[in-house]
């Protein structure tokens, strides 16, 4: 997920955590789920749908998370002073789930996307084992503005899109909506068995659109799929988008310009960009650049 500026700390909303793996489960043909414990989780407080934290990676052949500052004040400018080969890599997750275990403990679930070692992220989940401890700055109060599902009461149906890096976010949504809500979804994945068991009260129906020996240009693979496929009729729609920044923009243009659905009723989330490293989208939203996520802005 990016990192944007919005996401970083604010007095009394966010601190550091200290995480330590627990035990991982592989879900699919992609994804990893890695579920953390650890003493400081006793005031993690997590908000839920798609709430984001940011991870802090060690970097190749370390074995756990060190940072020369976790002081709200000064944590930014000591980590990026550290040297590259020792800064800690900082990417932005989804929560999966939070839940106490028998013991009362809290344990935080996190679903990562595998692809090989072309990415720190991936390749440190695909090493990831039991004992090895990173750092977070993760939610201190659950009513925080790292929950971007904000669905009015009064919609009366939930569109979705979502990629691979998005899915572990959507699956979460889908998990807390009312019974009964219907829910149109859309969730790209890269392989046939990528298709998880989704559990949901809502009244939802799920399109997965699989990439998997198509090779036809993403957002056009996305958009055919959106474009054969009805939606049920709705008179106040809430849509939440997420996933590639280029095709979350054609997704959010095909609801508004083709469905006419009002552009404040869509909430969007560029959680990556093609052709671009996270490093310099990190870069960007700090320096102001991201584009804006407010759902009144223009396409």
């Amino acid at each position: 997920m990016t990192v944007t500026a919005s996401d970083t700390p604010a007095v009394a909303h966010f601190r550091f955590f200290a995480l330590e793996v627990l035990r991982t489960r592989r879900l699919g043909h992609s994804f990893l789920r890695v579920t953390f414990g650890g003493e400081s989780l006793t005031d993690f407080r997590s908000g839920g749908f798609d709430q984001s934290l940011s991870l802090f990676l060690p970097p190749s052949g370390v074995e756990h998370t060190e940072l020369p500052s976790t002081d709200e004040d000064t944590w930014f400018a000591a980590w990026r002073g550290m040297p590259d080969e020792e800064r800690p890599v900082m990417r932005s997750y989804t929560v999966r789930e939070q839940r106490r275990d028998e013991a009362g403990a809290v344990e935080v679930d996190i679903d990562f996307v595998l692809h090989g070692d072309s990415s720190p992220a991936s390749h440190w989940a695909g090493r990831a084992s039991a004992g090895r401890r990173i750092l977070a700055i993760g939610p201190a109060v659950a009513e925080n503005k790292s929950v971007r599902f904000q669905a009015p009461a009064d919609a009366d149906a939930v569109w979705m899109y979502a990629d691979e890096t998005a899915v572990p976010a959507a699956a979460a949504i889908l998990e807390r909506l009312p019974a009964g809500l219907r829910v149109r979804a859309w969730f790209e994945v890269p392989h046939e068995d990528d298709r998880l068991q989704l559990d949901t009260p809502a009244d939802a129906d799920i399109t997965w659109i699989v990439r998997e020996g198509d090779d036809r240009e993403r957002s056009g693979r996305v958009l055919d799929a959106l474009r054969s496929a009805g939606a049920p009729a709705a008179e106040a729609p809430y849509v939440w988008l997420a996933g590639e920044a280029g095709t979350v923009r054609a997704v959010r243009r095909h609801f508004v310009q083709e469905r006419s659905v009002d552009r404040r009723s869509v909430r969007f989330t560029g959680y990556w960009r093609l052709g671009a490293s996270e490093e310099q989208l990190l870069a960007e939203a700090y320096a102001g650049q991201a584009p804006s996520e407010d759902p009144a802005s223009e396409l």
